[in-house]
């Protein structure tokens, strides 16, 4: 297991990884630090624990809404999609009865 250390508005902070997660962590870190700076440049300082809790709420909340945006963009998706998947049997049905067309005035059939 790596360890690695971060900075939260100021402080060290030894945080315990997976091996070969180290960069992630630290970016993670970096995030939260910059989140934490802005509670507390917005409602200054409130200390560690209740900034840490700010940041971590605001961040939740961001990461509620990217997930409903999420489930929104996955919903238009899927109906692209069975849109697509419709268009594309009027398609091919119209294709075949062309087909059938040409093949009956092809053949001499001129009823057709």
């Amino acid at each position: 297991m790596a360890q690695v250390q971060i900075e939260v508005n100021g402080r060290p902070y030894a945080v315990g990884c997976e091996d070969g997660q180290e960069a992630h962590l630290i970016e993670l870190g970096k995030l939260f630090d910059r989140q934490v700076r802005q509670v507390g440049a917005d409602m200054g300082q409130l200390g560690d624990t209740r900034l840490f809790l700010m940041g971590a709420l605001l961040l939740a909340d961001e990461l509620a809404d990217a997930r409903n945006r999420l489930n929104g963009l996955q919903a238009e998706l899927a109906r692209l999609q069975s849109e697509r998947a419709r268009v594309e049997s009027r398609a091919a049905a119209a294709l075949e009865s062309a087909a059938a067309r040409i093949e009956k005035l092809a053949s001499g059939d001129l009823a057709a």
